[in-house]
């Protein structure tokens, strides 16, 4: 069962001509059937003519070139034409003459270069056939502009799967591209929310330090702490690596909220004045919404470190049934405070983080003064 499953597969991973021979061969097998002579395609009105030894050439040459219709369309189409001519001249009329409607389809689809001046040629070879035909055969003139514009139909047919072929070789294109462009923007919102929170805080925390020569324990409180920090981003820079490595497992990986005070803790440690609520009981499957949750509040910390330093913030987290509400809020003399310069990279990130889940997101100045980060995070969504 599994072998015939595979069998697709199998024919898929063979050459293209040699997946294109059969159709060449049931065509050149049938021609051979005799209740099939003389039933096939005529041009010009001539009497039917038994086959001969040039008659098997050509069968030969409108049928075997059908194997190479794709990888050279002008030489399949060339020796069918060829194999076309001789049939309809000598009044075979083989079932074979159904070649030459593949061969031009198979041009008008995989041609790559010189189309136009393929099918100039072809059409001028068409001219001399056609007289031929008329002088030895009793059809009208009529009779061969019909089957002209019909081999132009069939190539008309040949050039619009052409082009579908290309419109959707470049609409894959533009979505691995979409697809390498969001991926990069991933990659890099997560290194921003690990590198920038961390660093941060070990910048504050070691500038602190340069004031406390002469307070020891206070200054070995510092360093200590600064170590804890840089040993954290070790650790999340790990996890942020071994999601980026193909053959990390599935496991979780991702902070919970249950770290949310970790990320309090650090910030007190580096002086700044946090309260901390959280309210509800986090529910047993949030999906990414604990995690998303976690960045908000790290990068509303860490712009409050780094623009409004020493500043009352308040960090208000509630697990309601079917969402996470986060609210963080900075005191200060301004409106920007808490603000990054250009709207900030961050919050820009995690409005995107928060829209792809489907919840609200806003940051702004307070009337007070000050500014809050405000996010409705829906809980259960996908990971």
């Amino acid at each position: 069962m599994m072998n015939l499953r595979r069998l697709p597969d199998s024919w898929r991973r063979l050459d293209v001509t040699v997946r294109d021979l059969p159709v060449g061969l049931l065509l050149l097998t049938g021609s051979f059937v005799p209740a099939f002579h003389n039933y096939g395609t005529q041009v010009g009105g001539l009497p039917d003519r038994p086959f001969d030894a040039l008659a098997v050439v050509a069968v030969a040459l409108q049928c075997l070139p059908l194997a190479v219709r794709r990888r050279w369309p002008a030489v399949c189409l060339a020796l069918t034409a060829l194999g076309f001519a001789v049939d309809q001249l000598r009044g075979y009329h083989s079932l074979a003459g159904t070649g030459l409607s593949i061969a031009v389809l198979s041009a008008g689809a995989h041609l790559e270069h010189r189309r136009r001046a393929m099918a100039f040629l072809f059409s001028a070879a068409f001219v001399p056939l056609a007289v031929a035909l008329y002088r030895l055969g009793t059809e009208p003139v009529g009779e061969f502009v019909l089957f002209y514009l019909a081999l132009v139909f069939v190539w008309c047919i040949g050039a619009w799967l052409r082009s579908t072929r290309i419109a959707e070789a470049e609409r894959r294109r533009r979505v691995a591209e979409e697809t390498r462009a969001a991926e990069r923007a991933r990659i890099a919102r997560e290194l921003h929310d690990v590198v920038t929170h961390h660093v941060t805080a070990m910048v504050v925390q070691a500038e602190a330090a340069r004031y406390l020569t002469t307070a020891p324990d206070r200054l070995d409180q510092s360093l200590t702490a600064v170590t804890d920090t840089g040993r954290r981003a070790i650790t999340d820079l790990r996890h942020l690596l071994d999601v980026l490595n193909p053959d990390h497992g599935g496991g979780a990986r991702t902070p919970p909220v249950g770290r949310l005070l970790t990320l309090v803790e650090q910030a007190r440690r580096s002086g700044q004045p946090v309260e901390f609520t959280e309210e509800g009981t986090p529910a047993e499957s949030t999906g990414s919404a604990d995690l998303v949750a976690y960045r908000v509040v790290q990068e509303a910390l860490t712009n409050a470190l780094k623009y409004a330093n020493g500043s009352r913030t308040s960090v208000r987290v509630h697990h309601g049934g079917r969402d996470i509400t986060v609210e963080v809020a900075t005191d200060g003399p301004g409106s920007r405070a808490g603000l990054p310069e250009g709207g900030g990279r961050g919050l820009a990130g995690l409005r995107e983080r928060v829209g792809v889940l489907g919840g609200d997101f806003s940051a702004g100045p307070r009337a007070d003064g000050g500014f809050v980060v405000r996010a409705r995070i829906p809980a259960g969504g996908p990971s």
